[in-house]
């Protein structure tokens, strides 16, 4: 019998990376949807960057959200196409810029989703945003299965009223209705039909698998008084529920995917109602009620397991709010003293300056200076908040995947 013959150990690890390879390699891309209106877009100004590094609490954020360079990370596993958030369709590994487009570069909950979700899986990922601002569910994104836009009573009451052609009004309403439902659906079809388009490397070998749906929307919706008039009152928002749960049908029958995993990022502007102040009273039972109605559907039995609702309340900047808060109340009186002084602009400006300098802590100046780059209603354009936002929907959607590496 010949002696075995032994390979070297270099000629061995070359072995094993071959046999290995096309393990590796077989994993299909992992496809997921975000759709959402402005708050999905995400108006966090990359800017605002410094300002996670300065809480302990988010700091290690901002560490994953850079470079080596100091500049926001480019994913070499993750891809993303956008639509909504410019005036054409945007492709690329995945970083900072693919948040609205006006005023840039922005990030929304894309960045940090597609950061911390390759943490729990080594496939490759391709993300799909479809996003348009300013549009809601009960008419622009409703579902099909919803049923036609029907006026209520208290709408039509107030259209004859005002003399307004309500025919007219019913066939706009008519014409709207769905309108972005449909181009989120498209838009998916489309890039799944041909993913080498968005993604060069892809090998149709490996496959894909249509892994997830992220909704994060609901301002449009939570302002209109008029598609919900008991809105103040318990179940005033049941029919955001209805047309939600309807959604999820939906876009799991219109995509072929019947359990499609499924986030829902329920609106939390204003961080936890429980802590709001006295000039927000007027508004916590109309905005609880909301929240509830958006987290209402991951409690339905059917979607059990493969829907979950993360309240973006918890991401709220509370040091923000209270020095923003402060900041307001500096503005308005150094506004009463220009009015009563009858001062010029230059003369205005000096005493708001002033009154900062004794009313504000360097603190205080420091936050608001880095933290804030829009309004409250799109999370003050905080990259800090929308970091926070971002990350606890990809550990709320690796949960509903039980991703292991």
């Amino acid at each position: 019998m010949k002696p075995m013959r032994i390979l070297p150990a270099r000629v061995m690890l070359s072995l094993a990376a071959l046999l290995l390879a096309p393990q590796l390699q077989a994993k299909p891309l992992q496809v997921f949807i975000l759709a959402g209106q402005s708050n999905m877009q995400g108006h966090g100004k990359v800017a605002t960057f410094e300002h996670i590094g300065m809480d302990p609490a988010t700091k290690p954020m901002l560490a994953d959200m850079l470079g080596a360079d100091g500049k926001p990370k480019i994913c070499e596993r993750v891809w993303i196409s956008s639509i909504g958030c410019a005036d054409a369709e945007q492709t690329g590994k995945l970083t900072a810029g693919f948040g609205a487009s006006q005023n840039g570069p922005k990030i929304g909950p894309e960045f940090t989703f597609g950061l911390y979700l390759q943490k729990f899986t080594d496939a490759p990922i391709l993300l799909i945003k479809t996003a348009w601002g300013g549009k809601s569910l009960n008419t622009d994104f409703r579902p099909p299965s919803a049923g036609p836009y029907v006026f209520n009573e208290t709408q039509l009451a107030t259209f004859q009223k005002q003399g307004k052609d309500i025919a007219a009004l019913q066939a706009a309403k008519a014409k709207e209705t769905g309108v972005n439902y449909r181009l989120m659906v498209e838009h998916v079809k489309k890039v799944l039909a041909d993913i080498k388009r968005v993604l060069p490397t892809y090998d149709a070998a490996q496959g894909y698998e249509l892994a997830g749906l992220v909704w994060f929307q609901g301002w449009n919706d939570l302002v209109d008084s008029g598609a919900y008039p008991h809105r103040d009152q318990p179940g005033g928002y049941a029919a955001y529920s209805t047309a939600l749960a309807c959604f999820i049908r939906d876009v799991r029958k219109d995509l072929n995917a019947p359990q499609l995993p499924f986030v829902i990022g329920v609106l939390g502007v204003g961080g936890p109602t429980a802590e709001y102040g006295p000039d927000q009273q007027r508004y916590k039972a109309t905005h609880q009620n909301f929240r509830d109605a958006m987290a209402a559907p991951a409690q339905l039995p059917e979607f059990k397991g493969n829907v979950a609702a993360v309240w973006t309340e918890k991401y709220w900047d509370r040091e923000l709010t209270a020095a923003k808060k402060k900041d307001d109340a500096i503005k308005q009186q150094a506004k009463k003293l220009a009015t009563a002084g009858k001062m010029k602009p230059a003369a205005e400006k000096a005493a708001l300056e002033k009154l900062r300098a004794e009313g504000l802590t360097e603190r205080e100046r420091l936050v608001l200076e880095k933290g804030i780059s829009n309004f409250e209603f799109h999370y003050l354009g905080s990259a800090k908040i929308l970091g926070g936002i971002g990350k606890g929907l990809a550990e709320a959607m690796a949960e509903l995947k039980q991703y292991k590496k």
